[in-house]
């Protein structure tokens, strides 16, 4: 399982760049493992503001439709318009080309809810029992 240590994570599977106000977000390694096969990627439209723990949108699988959850308020400032015609990114390159919106932070002080690549790893470890 690839946790990059620059990230910061969150419980259900979300992994944040955050550089100053802003933040990137996408689906860990991990999930994108569980996932299978990634077909379609619905993303929130560039200007939405959204709380944190609300809905931003939805990966469809082989195996599965799942939520995608926002770690932090905050505005929608990108969405990556490559998984439109290539969903398949976030199986590819999930810290990577297979990133899915960068956000304007409303709520900095929610970082500190963020877990590091160390601590992710432990809570992966423990939910896999």
């Amino acid at each position: 399982m690839n946790t990059p240590e620059e990230l910061q994570y969150t419980k259900k599977h979300e992994w944040l760049k955050i550089e100053g106000d802003s933040a990137t977000v996408g689906i860990t390694d991990f999930a994108q493992q569980e996932l299978g096969d990634v077909v379609y990627v619905e993303l929130p439209e560039v200007g939405q503001t959204l709380n944190e723990g609300e809905s931003f949108g939805s990966v469809e699988s082989v195996k599965a439709v799942s939520e995608i959850y926002m770690p932090l308020s905050g505005t929608v400032t990108e969405v990556n318009e490559v998984l439109s015609d290539s969903p398949e990114e976030m199986n590819n390159s999930p810290y990577g080309e297979g990133w899915m919106i960068r956000i304007k932070i409303a709520d900095s002080s929610q970082i500190s809810n963020l877990m590091t690549s160390k601590e992710y790893i432990t809570y992966v470890e423990k939910e896999a029992g």
